[in-house]
């Protein structure tokens, strides 16, 4: 089971390389880069800092990919915002995710990510208000609803050892957030994986194998070797 822990925390965070600063050092260069805060922690800008914020958004939607369309931009600018956090550059990946924010305030993806760098340092109850805050704008958020059972899932490990029916009930929530996402989105390979792994822990090896097949068709990405051997040990294949 502690293998399965530590394969989980390397997908639930997005399978983040090197991460390039500490906690410590995360909360202390946040107290003067608003850049490290969501939605810039709401803060008063400088004239300069409003500046460079209007420049951004100029020389961003004079590309003609983005074709005037700030929802695009913002959502071009999401992604690379993961792929910085995939590389373990959480600092770079949070200004990215800001400056989403700057180009669509309406964009709830940009929740996803400010949750995901949370997670990434631990901070499963910042990444938490960032999913509820985000859920609570837009419902129907796959992204959102997933990354939010994924924070239950992980405060299902944090309680294993010491209170079963709390482990119980954060399970049963992560399943729950997930097919919401499910229904919604059935081609996600992330939803799909970590309901596989939900229902393995939960014994429910029919469902278990189910969304193992679904995202193994849809390409699998997230489907390790490793994982593979633990759920055929742990759930024998009637079909």
């Amino acid at each position: 089971m502690r293998q399965i822990l530590t394969l989980l925390i390397t997908l639930f965070t997005l399978s983040a390389i090197g991460q390039q600063m500490t906690l410590k050092e995360w909360e202390e260069q946040s107290k003067t880069d608003i850049r490290l805060l969501p939605k810039y922690g709401h803060r008063q800008k400088t004239e300069n800092q409003k500046q460079l914020d209007e420049k951004f958004i100029k020389e961003t939607m004079q590309q003609e990919a983005f074709k005037g369309n700030r929802t695009i931009a913002s959502n071009q600018t999401i992604k690379l915002g993961f792929n910085y956090l995939y590389r373990g550059d959480l600092k770079t990946a949070m200004y990215r995710f800001n400056q989403a924010y700057l180009l669509d305030q309406t964009n709830t993806d940009i929740f996803w990510g400010f949750g995901a760098v949370y997670l990434q340092l631990g901070l499963n109850d910042q990444a938490k208000k960032q999913y509820e805050e985000g859920l609570t704008i837009n419902p129907k958020n796959t992204h959102l609803l997933t990354d939010y059972g994924t924070y239950y899932l992980i405060q299902y490990y944090g309680l294993q050892s010491k209170d079963k029916k709390s482990t119980d009930t954060n399970l049963d929530s992560a399943i729950n957030y997930m097919t919401k996402s499910y229904l919604l989105d059935n081609k996600d390979q992330n939803t799909t994986f970590k309901l596989s792994v939900c229902y393995m822990l939960k014994g429910d090896c029919n469902n278990a194998w189910k969304y193992y097949d679904e995202c193994k068709a849809l390409g699998g990405k997230q489907i390790t070797e490793k994982y593979t051997n633990d759920l055929m040990q742990k759930c024998k294949r009637t079909k």
